[in-house]
């Protein structure tokens, strides 16, 4: 079971839960939202903050969570970035500003049901270090479940996890695995890298909607972004896999060769000129692939070594607080 410091949640200074909450031009839904997640709590025997942060909305998003804000004693904070930076990087403004002893990560756009937040809890109270909602007869197009197929065979490597449907963002995280890390503006929330250093994890079945307003802000660039920053940010492994491919490669020649120079007959005795020229091209693509992962790799470090800043937050508000930014 989990264990909870009931006398500091209690005194108000450690909310059991901060809840996340990124929004990015959800004016429309954002209310609404709202609405759904205070309904779920009302009644709920855990003290809990909810944390909101817009991803650089030029919309009327941040006027409406801030609106929020001023009537809702649970809102203890709004974030505003200065441009879009991607849901990962807002998650991240939020855990840096939250002091909850665990973590709850949610989308605004009404495609996952607040209301079924209590179940991940309890299951995370069971004893689970991370409890992640799997989306039951997912309403999305094919544009969404075929990157989200590959995230999860990818996903399933890094994390040593059987993860199912590890794009769902509705999520219950220990709150120690979280704060390990040290996120930050130059150290951006990855969800695989949090999953490999956990023990316990369970998929929860949730409730999945169809989008009533807008669309998603997960363009083909930013899903092949978040690919990249996966591969390269565990690139050991994959290039330990390439060595030994190449390795097991190298001494199936040194075999044909030795064949070739001790026995009467030979493999692939006739080498044709196109045999030779796939061979190189092939040859030559799989280098190009490789000396681009190593570039990325180099260029990541260069920018982490210059501290350009993930994110920057424009404004933010929060209770309780001397004072306003």
């Amino acid at each position: 079971m989990q264990t909870h410091e009931s006398e500091e949640s209690e005194n108000g200074k450690i909310p059991d839960y901060s809840i996340i909450i990124t929004c990015y031009y959800e004016e429309k839904s954002i209310e609404e939202f709202h609405a759904k997640l205070s309904s779920a709590l009302d009644g709920f025997d855990r003290t809990c903050e909810i944390i909101m942060v817009n991803d650089g909305s030029t919309d009327g998003t941040f006027q409406a969570i801030q609106r929020i804000f001023h009537k809702d004693p649970k809102v203890t904070v709004v974030a505003d970035l200065f441009r879009n930076a991607g849901q990962l990087a807002a998650m991240t403004a939020g855990i840096t500003l939250a002091s909850g002893k665990h973590f709850v990560f949610m989308d605004s756009d009404l495609q996952l049901d607040p209301n079924e937040l209590p179940v991940l809890i309890e299951e995370f109270e069971s004893g689970y270090d991370i409890i992640s909602g799997c989306r039951k007869d997912r309403k999305d197009n094919l544009f969404r479940k075929i990157p989200s197929k590959i995230t999860n065979i990818i996903v399933r490597k890094i994390s040593r996890h059987n993860i199912t449907d590890f794009g769902c963002t509705f999520k219950v995280y220990n709150g120690r695995i979280i704060r390990a890390f040290e996120f930050g503006p130059y150290k951006s929330f990855q969800t695989a890298h949090v999953y490999s250093r956990a023990r316990t994890l369970k998929e929860v079945p949730i409730t999945h909607h169809a989008r009533k307003y807008g669309k998603s802000g997960w363009t083909f660039r930013k899903l092949f972004a978040f690919h990249m920053d996966n591969f390269v940010g565990l690139s050991s492994r994959p290039f330990q896999i390439l060595s030994v491919i190449c390795m097991f490669f190298a001494f199936l020649f040194f075999i044909r060769l030795l064949i070739a120079w001790t026995m009467p007959f030979s493999l692939l005795n006739e080498i044709s000129p196109g045999l030779i020229l796939n061979t190189v091209v092939f040859s030559l693509l799989v280098i190009v692939a490789v000396l681009s992962a190593v570039g990325e790799y180099v260029i990541r470090s260069f920018v982490y070594l210059q501290k350009y800043p993930i994110y920057v937050i424009r404004q933010v508000l929060m209770k309780n607080a001397d004072q306003e930014d």
